[in-house]
């Protein structure tokens, strides 16, 4: 099955404990594709949080969207003990979430 990555680039950021991720599809057509196949349900699951806590918003003049996270952070920047507060690291993991065929 296809993953994330074969259709787009990510990159991430963060606001308190809220991962942010912007998924930026390479075309056109990929944006229309991922538009169906970027589902908070599969997103829980690839990252193993509750359902309730993921967003996905579409930004169609700019042809990306942009996928929330809460309490991925383990507390945000500052009120965490993990070595990647910035939650960079988890773009890598997004662009391996499997997604539907074109």
């Amino acid at each position: 099955m296809p993953i994330l990555d074969d259709y787009a680039d990510a990159r991430t950021g963060d606001k308190g404990d809220t991962l942010i991720v912007a998924v930026l599809p390479r075309t056109h057509d990929h944006y229309e594709h991922l538009a169906t196949a970027l589902e908070p349900a599969g997103i829980a699951t690839h990252f193993g949080c509750a359902l309730t806590d993921v967003t996905v918003r579409r930004v169609p003049n700019v042809g990306a969207f942009v996928v929330e996270l809460r309490g991925m952070l383990g507390g945000g920047v500052t009120g965490s003990p993990v070595l990647d507060g910035h939650g960079k690291t988890l773009s890598y993991h997004m662009l391996t979430l499997p997604v539907p065929g074109e």
